[in-house]
């Protein structure tokens, strides 16, 4: 039987897992048997220059910690090795990192599952959102879209003007 002290610890790291997953905007957990350190590290600081935070996690604490969260439906895939990454601000940094790092690494590195809120995403439902772009791309463009027929408009006005100038010094 594990010892008061144990248990304890292992509350708070249930605790912390909780908190991190009701904060979290979004989140994905993979299957990382394989990868070498060196592709481990270069995942890891992809993932923090995205603001995504990843750590390896038993899956009985996720287990306990989803469930705390309503999550049931997500501890299905909790077997195996688990990795867990979450974004506290954009809800397709997690899935679109490691979603194209599983196409890098197909026969290593497999997406589980993952969630936007409430929503819960099998495997391909996380795939699918690794290809939408950024807020920032997305916003980027919206704005060159609109740009364009703004600028048609301005030149057609300006033309206008011109002409008129034109008409009225002859």
């Amino acid at each position: 039987m594990p010892s008061e002290k144990v248990l304890l610890q292992k509350q708070e790291k249930v605790n912390a897992l909780t908190e991190l997953l009701k904060n979290a905007a979004s989140g994905v957990l993979v299957d990382y048997k394989g990868i070498t350190v060196e592709e481990d590290t270069k995942l890891r600081k992809e993932l923090r220059e995205a603001g995504v935070i990843y750590s390896v996690e038993k899956n009985t604490m996720l287990r306990f910690a989803m469930k705390n969260c309503g999550m049931d439906e997500l501890t299905k895939v909790l077997e195996g090795t688990t990795a867990l990454a979450v974004s506290n601000d954009d809800q397709t940094a997690p899935a679109r990192v490691l979603g194209k790092f599983a196409d890098e690494n197909k026969d290593k590195f497999n997406l589980k599952a993952g969630f936007i809120g409430e929503d819960i995403y099998d495997e391909a439902g996380v795939m699918a959102l690794s290809k939408i772009p950024s807020r920032d791309v997305l916003l980027a463009q919206l704005v060159g879209s609109l740009q364009g027929p703004i600028q048609k408009l301005a030149a057609t006005l300006q033309a206008v003007v011109d002409s008129k100038n034109d008409g009225d010094a002859a």
